[in-house]
C-alpha cells in the first residue's frame, strides 16, 4: 500500500513539473482598455466639424450628418430638428462601449464604439429653442468618426 502511495505522489509531482514547465509568464501589469489620444482627437474633431457645419446653416449641417452617419446604419435616420444643433461633449466622460447597439437594432456597429456625455442645444434662426443633456455614441471605423444623427426630443 505504501508503494502505491509513493507512486501516486511521484506521478503527481511529475505532472506538476510538466504543467509548470509549459507555463510562461508575461511581464507587465494588466490594464483595462483605454481610449487612445488618436481616438480622442477623432471624436473631438467629429463634434467640432458638426458644430462648424451648424454655424454655416441647416442644410450644411444636415449634409454633414448624412455623410458621417455610420455606413451600416445610413437607412436608420431619425427626423432631424428644423434648426441646427450645437453639441458640447464632456470629453472627460469619453469611454469605450463595446456592447452597444443602436436602438431597435440587434447588431453591433463595425468599429470602435465610444460614448460620451453631451449637451445638445437646438438653434433656430440664431436663438436657442431647447437644450438636452444625454449620451452620444461615436464609432471609429477606418480612421474616421461616424455618428448616429442626433434625435432631439
Amino acid at each position: 500500500m505504501a508503494d502505491v502511495a509513493v507512486r501516486v505522489a511521484a506521478t503527481a509531482a511529475a505532472c506538476a513539473l510538466l504543467l509548470t514547465g509549459c507555463a510562461s509568464s508575461v511581464t507587465g501589469t494588466a490594464h483595462p482598455l483605454q481610449v487612445t489620444d488618436v481616438e480622442r482627437e477623432l471624436v473631438t474633431g467629429y463634434f467640432a466639424d458638426l458644430n462648424e457645419a451648424g454655424g454655416e446653416g441647416v442644410s450644411e449641417q444636415h449634409d454633414l450628418l448624412g455623410q458621417t452617419q455610420h455606413p451600416d446604419f445610413r437607412d436608420d435616420k431619425c427626423e432631424l430638428p428644423a434648426g441646427t444643433v450645437q453639441v458640447q461633449p464632456t470629453m472627460s466622460t469619453l469611454r469605450l462601449d463595446p456592447a452597444w447597439a443602436p436602438p431597435g437594432q440587434d447588431r453591433h456597429p463595425r468599429g470602435v464604439v465610444l460614448v460620451v456625455a453631451v449637451t445638445v442645444t437646438v438653434m433656430q434662426e440664431g436663438s436657442e429653442i431647447g437644450s438636452q443633456i444625454g449620451s452620444q455614441h461615436v464609432v471609429l471605423l477606418n480612421g474616421k468618426a461616424y455618428g448616429f444623427a442626433p434625435c432631439v426630443n
